[in-house]
């Protein structure tokens, strides 16, 4: 890949930072313990030409953005977390591993500034095509792996555009979420942090299971904790069994949004779109399910849509339509691969406190794999895609799967290297069609030093997929982004269209069911 200095080039022109005259450089030399720390087999495996992916997250901010705080405040951040301030260097001494080395950081080097035209015809494509653009580019290794755009453009959705990437090999998506609002405040109550929704909330996470805990008697307790015993054990050898055929041969069905051989490292162009958040949660609580499960259950549905589409496109002649059940008879094999950081969570409140008062936070990598399927097929009640979601994920909540799986990565890793660890990897990836993720955001509105959120729209380009799909919630919105291959999925924005009218069928069978009312409303 190029680098980033000399790989940013744009249809209407070329943009270059804005020189700043200051020496904005800190370093953590003295931070005692951290030299030479070496990296985790996750992170050395991020560093592989078949793996090398990003995290993108774009910050969709109320007012224009003030670089200057920016400088004054990011040292104060980043000066406490060593991952933002090391280079990931090999190890001489251990030929093939990699290692933290501390390093004077400029910010003059991560913070860019572009110059953006004027009298776009279309902010929005523009702001579209520089993130597709980047991810044409790697960051130099000779820099800690980060970088931060900041876009004074007015957009659809925001009055100015914060861009932060990461390298995964710092942390995945959900480390970077968490970092970033640990870095912010409630506008609210400038002094607090956000507020995050627990695991017994809405958008519980996919390892979080049910409420187990049965009344009754001794013996009917007992009766039922051995019952789910057993579907916990024969869960997790299916779903390791599947991992392990798919590893060896076990492929998706060719569809039309399986990027083919050769084209999963073409740049990926991201794209979002906002829906209500408050919809989705009307689902939730007629239906009794959790956040996660409407998430899936839109995106089964609107899957399915768009495939109909694009094989009656193929069908033309043999008189299809969108109206029409276009799908192969055969069922479609359609998997998500879900990476699983098991690194226990310390929380936004741990990784606040880090940075202010140099207490310790767990952070890093140590991924376990989840193979998630979709359930494809054109349905009479919308709410049979939800209803096939809670089934699929209820399911996958009894299962150790990301647990032996990570064991079985970590054992690869150990007796036959990092080739061949990360071979198993990209296999893994390429046999499956997407990727898939449900990240929580804050419950109330929040500033990244004193820049007031509207979005938050987080992504990643690198893997080998053709299609990445995240839902990101804030306050009362859910983002929906899409991580695309474009000559696999050349209208990325009709697949949005698809999952965004999903919901409003569900919403509306969800009145029509009678399961709930719909109030007047009067003006």
């Amino acid at each position: 890949m190029e680098s980033l200095t000399s790989g940013l080039r744009w249809r209407q022109s070329t943009l270059k930072p804005i020189q700043i005259t200051e020496n904005y450089s800190f370093n953590i030399a003295e931070n005692s313990g951290y030299e030479g720390e070496p990296l985790s087999p996750d992170s050395r495996m991020f560093h592989e030409p078949n793996l090398n992916v990003y995290n993108i997250a774009i910050l969709g901010i109320k007012y224009p953005i003030n670089p200057a705080i920016l400088y004054e405040k990011l040292p104060h951040a980043l000066l406490k977390h060593p991952h933002f301030c090391s280079l990931q260097v090999v190890d001489d001494k251990n030929e093939g591993e990699m290692k933290w080395v501390p390093t004077n950081v400029n910010l003059d080097n991560h913070i860019i500034i572009p110059t953006i035209p004027q009298n776009l015809n279309s902010p929005d494509t523009f702001l579209e095509d520089y993130v597709f653009n980047l991810s044409k580019t790697s960051i130099n290794a000779s820099k800690p792996l980060w970088d931060l755009h900041l876009l004074n453009l007015k957009t659809s959705g925001a009055e100015a555009i914060a861009l932060f990437r990461i390298h995964q090999s710092l942390g995945d998506g959900t480390s970077l979420i968490s970092w970033l609002l640990a870095c912010s405040r409630q506008i609210s109550n400038p002094d607090a942090v956000p507020t995050i929704p627990t695991n017994k909330g809405s958008n519980s996470g996919w390892l979080s299971s049910n409420n187990l805990s049965v009344p009754g008697p001794w013996w009917q307790r007992w009766y039922m904790a051995v019952g789910l015993v057993f579907w916990l054990v024969l869960n997790t050898l299916v779903d390791v069994g599947n991992f392990m055929l798919t590893a060896l041969y076990l492929k998706d069905t060719e569809t039309p949004i399986k990027v083919p051989v050769g084209d999963e490292f073409n740049p990926r162009r991201l794209v979002y779109r906002t829906v209500s958040l408050d919809d989705m949660k009307l689902i939730k609580n007629a239906m009794n399910l959790t956040i996660n499960d409407v998430a899936l259950g839109i995106t089964q549905a609107g899957l399915s849509q768009y495939l109909n589409r694009k094989y009656g496109n193929l069908k033309k002649d043999e008189g299809a339509t969108e109206k029409k059940n276009n799908l192969p008879k055969k069922n479609i094999r359609l998997r998500s691969l879900l990476l699983i950081n098991l690194t226990p969570s310390s929380g936004i409140q741990a990784l606040a406190d880090m940075m202010e008062k140099n207490t310790e936070a767990k952070w890093g990598n140590s991924l376990g794999y989840i193979l998630l399927p979709f359930t494809i097929g054109i349905r009479d009640d919308p709410l049979d895609y939800i209803r096939e979601a809670k089934v699929t994920i209820d399911r996958k909540k009894r299962s150790l799967e990301a647990i032996y799986t990570f064991s079985i990565a970590k054992f690869v890793y150990k007796f036959f290297g990092i080739k061949v660890a990360s071979s198993l990897s990209h296999k893994i990836m390429s046999r499956t069609t997407l990727s898939f993720s449900n990240l929580v955001g804050p419950l109330e509105e929040i500033g990244f030093y004193g820049h007031h959120m509207e979005f938050i729209a987080s992504g990643s380009y690198g893997q080998p997929h053709g299609l990445m799909i995240n839902f990101q919630s804030y306050v009362n919105k859910m983002t929906i982004v899409l991580s695309v291959e474009e000559n696999t999925i050349p209208d990325p924005h009709k697949l949005l269209d698809d999952f965004e009218g999903s919901l409003k069928l569900i919403k509306e069978a969800v009145y029509a069911r009678g399961l709930l009312v719909k109030e007047n409303t009067f003006t």
